[in-house]
């Protein structure tokens, strides 16, 4: 199904990548889907690795995307030798393991520790702000992205940041000025995990504790032009009840970072009406929104666990919910409003999350 045979067909597209780690591979999957439909976003918002994927998307050729983004997550996963399927009698604690050893060792070319890190909470030792040392990213980005085309390319590019010091949202974008490694850098320092950074005599850090899927930046103003917003989240309200300790750890970790997402939904649907009721014939809002709903075996430390199976799970999950999304998209009765609201109906991301990869890489 082309973007052509949707009802937004003449509309641009704007996609907004939320942030959660190693949840990411889930974000390649529904652009993997997005481009095989010939659906290619005029402009990319993110947060955290969802401006990761963003610049990885926008700092290539449309045929370069998908293969950059696999050698992203090839390069990330703990190469472990084997994938048991989701639903095996094994899978959380091959789940546990590899996020384990995420945190020991670290991964290449993503994050190593530093020093003091965890040891500046010794009474002995030097003060530290931060765990882990995420420079080793900057060399990844920097082989995977061709920054002159991120920054004069087709597709508009932000990232956005939060001020440690002050609270404020802070936003780089490519029509407004260069993006360069050290703001993917900033937009990915989710604290205290890996460092702030320091840009423009201002530190700066993951905004996911405060915005993690950032709608307003895109959807703040209504657009002079009819548009269709898809926004994909890693983290979801929606879930079965927990039966465990780990499982209400996960429940806790998932409201943290997504209750923001429906706070700002409402408060653009607020907003929209009245833009509305001023200017009826204005321009109106699509938004297609996406989350990922987590897999029976995955808990609280998902996003460190970089082991292959989970990886190839999330990323065949987002190649199905999007297809499932566009499906709904498509089917949807035309609303004579400002902003349409449409959502995955999470039972199909349910059931995409359990089915897992059909086939092993």
């Amino acid at each position: 199904m082309p973007l052509s045979s949707l009802p937004e067909q003449n509309r641009p597209v704007v996609l907004v990548l939320g942030g959660g780690n190693a949840l990411g591979s889930y974000l390649a999957g529904t652009y993997e889907h997005l481009q095989q439909r010939g659906i290619e976003p005029r402009w990319i918002a993110g947060a955290s690795i969802g401006a990761i994927t963003g610049a990885i998307i926008a700092g290539n050729a449309p045929e370069n995307r998908v293969p950059r983004l696999r050698e992203f997550w090839e390069q990330a996963k703990i190469h472990s030798g084997f994938a048991p399927n989701r639903g095996s009698s094994i899978r959380h604690a091959y789940n546990e393991a590899h996020t384990a050893l995420a945190l020991l060792l670290g991964r290449p070319g993503l994050f190593g520790h530093r020093f003091p890190g965890l040891l500046s909470m010794l009474p002995w030792m030097p003060s530290d702000v931060a765990l882990y040392d995420h420079r080793p990213l900057r060399d990844t980005l920097e082989r995977l992205i061709d920054f002159g085309r991120l920054n004069r390319g087709d597709i508009r590019f932000t990232a956005v940041c939060v001020d440690l010091e002050t609270g404020d949202e802070v936003v780089f974008d490519t029509a407004q000025g260069e993006v360069a490694p050290e703001h993917l850098l900033a937009t990915s320092a989710i604290t205290p995990v890996f460092p702030p950074v320091e840009i423009g005599g201002r530190l700066l850090c993951d905004p996911g504790f405060t915005n993690n899927l950032p709608l307003d930046v895109v959807l703040e103003t209504p657009p002079p032009e009819d548009m269709l917003c898809i926004a994909v989240e890693l983290f979801s309200l929606t879930a079965s009840r927990p039966v465990s300790l780990g499982a209400s750890a996960e429940r806790a970790n998932d409201l943290i970072f997504a209750s923001a997402t429906r706070r700002s939904i409402r408060a653009l649907q607020r907003e929209y009406a009245l833009h509305e009721r001023i200017d009826p014939d204005g321009s109106s809002v699509t938004l297609l929104h996406l989350a990922y709903q987590s897999g029976s075996d995955e808990r609280a430390g998902k996003t460190f666990d970089y082991s292959p199976a989970s990886l190839q799970d999330r990323w065949a999950a987002g190649m199905r919910d999007m297809e499932h999304a566009l499906a709904q998209l498509a089917q949807a009765r035309r609303q004579a409003t400002r902003l349409t609201v449409i959502r995955l109906d999470p039972r199909k991301a349910a059931a995409a999350a359990a089915a897992g990869a059909r086939v092993r890489a």
